[in-house]
């Protein structure tokens, strides 16, 4: 077999995730944090990498590291030049991964590796042309003038493989991280959920849009127009004790403005229905109107968005 004939077995009979299982320390599946598309792989506390493309590649969620197989064997043992590469590669043709779970404390939680808000500085600014920047742009639909400014309020930073980091924060500080890509969905793990938040501009609101995602609120502004009165937040789906103190803190705010309203932009779905009576009951509970703002069945604002319809 000449040496192109090789590489191209590699590629097409060598999974990423059975390297990752048999090389060294083994990496061990986080079947809780993972989706069909991306596997995410953990090994001790502080290493963590996504498979993803059905096990051709991968990337590091928390550097800007990845690559394919080969990539992934260099990345593990840096000091290999590509013929050792070739070598290692050859023992894990046609090799099924065995998914085989990772461990958890006792109490079910793993030490974050780094505090969220380290983690969030260490990554690029949301800007122009950044890998975030077009898949949000290309990918989501989202209008130029909608991430100028959400660039401009430090709530949207580059992730590792074009996905987009999407920021909670409590006064000042980054308490929680979303991240969305074309392949990934989760979040960074030692966070405290909040709320992300976007306005235009900085006049006092009149009206509070709360979403789900974080990309479904910027979708709801992007439909509306630059709205200087309305605050877009999003909860990140179910809310806990920190996003109920927030959303609470922002209905008493708006209690003291007259003709103030608050609407769930929660999708049109069972779930989005359940997130809504709870948002109204926050909103009632404050003083304050409410609606509904519900996107056609089955989808959620950013469906609508990228269908052309309007809000």
């Amino acid at each position: 077999m000449n040496e192109d004939a090789e590489l191209d077995l590699f590629r097409a009979q060598v999974n990423c995730a059975a390297v990752l299982e048999n090389m060294g320390q083994p990496w061990r599946l986080d079947k809780a944090e993972s989706t069909r598309r991306a596997l995410k792989y953990r090994r001790a506390e502080d290493e963590v990498l996504i498979i993803i493309h059905d096990g051709r590649g991968w990337f590091d969620p928390l550097s800007t590291a990845q690559g394919d197989v080969f990539k992934l064997v260099q990345h593990l043992e840096p000091n290999l030049n590509f013929g050792h590469v070739r070598k290692v590669l050859r023992r894990f043709v046609g090799i099924t991964p065995r998914y085989i779970p990772a461990e958890r404390t006792r109490k079910g939680k793993r030490a974050a590796d780094q505090p969220v808000p380290v983690r969030w500085e260490k990554r690029p600014r949301l800007r122009p042309g950044s890998h975030a920047w077009r898949y949000l742009l290309e990918a989501r639909g989202l209008p130029a003038d909608v991430l100028y400014a959400a660039g401009e309020q430090d709530i949207i930073r580059d992730g590792a493989y074009s996905s987009a980091w999407f920021a909670h924060r409590e006064r000042a500080e980054v308490t929680h991280v979303e991240i969305r890509g074309p392949d990934f969905k989760g979040s960074l793990t030692g966070g405290r959920k909040k709320l992300f938040r976007f306005q235009f501009g900085a006049a006092p609101i009149t009206r509070l849009v709360i979403a789900e995602a974080p990309i479904d609120a910027l979708s709801v502004a992007a439909l509306e127009g630059k709205r200087t009165d309305s605050f877009y937040v999003a909860t990140g789906g179910g809310m806990g004790p920190g996003t109920l103190a927030a959303l609470e803190a922002i209905c008493a705010d708006l209690s003291q403005r007259p003709g103030s309203i608050v609407e769930s932009a929660a999708d049109a779905n069972r779930a989005g229905d359940r997130f809504a009576e709870r948002h109204a009951g926050i909103a009632q509970a404050a003083g304050v109107a409410f609606r509904r703002l519900r996107p056609p069945d089955d989808l959620d604002w950013n469906d609508v968005l990228k269908r052309g319809r309007g809000a």
